[in-house]
């Protein structure tokens, strides 16, 4: 009985760690880790006794304290944690690009309606309206407005 009340104990602290490790927020894992750890003092009260209960239950206390503790310390969290920084920008503005309204330009993708435009070695998104745009077709800026680009196929 004693292997049955320590497996329970184990189980329960594997299901909190996997709760609070792995799986966000409170929900089945952490119910089960718990239910676990009761039904461990539940059993260690029935059979052996009062004596031997509160000391599994002491022990659960303990071992779950010192669990939260290693847990919780910073070194365990920077391992787990990214330490990437994030360096981009937002897109500049097509005027710092060098985009003016009457600029003619190839289109690399379709542009239905969005699509990549690229205007003297400087590739950029751009928009069309009312009809689509093939990749390969020169295109001509009609309009800059709130820092998207407007364009219309060039008439041949």
């Amino acid at each position: 009985m004693w292997a049955l009340i320590a497996t329970l104990v184990i189980v329960g602290l594997l299901l909190l760690g996997i709760e609070l490790l792995v799986i966000p927020g409170f929900g089945v894992v952490g119910i089960l880790g718990i239910v676990s750890f009761v039904c461990s003092c539940y059993f260690s009260f029935a059979t052996f006794g009062v004596t031997a209960g509160v000391a599994v239950l002491i022990a659960e206390i303990v071992l779950v304290s010192a669990f939260i503790v290693l847990v919780l310390r910073s070194k365990t969290w920077r391992k787990i944690t990214l330490n990437t920084n994030i360096d981009s920008k937002v897109d500049e503005l097509p005027q710092n690009k060098g985009i003016e309204v009457g600029m003619k330009g190839r289109a690399i993708t379709r542009l239905a309606p969005a699509g990549q435009v690229e205007f003297e070695n400087a590739v950029v998104e751009a928009f069309c309206r009312d009809t689509i745009i093939n990749g390969g077709s020169i295109v001509e800026v009609v309009e800059i407005a709130d820092n998207r680009i407007f364009v219309k196929a060039e008439n041949n």
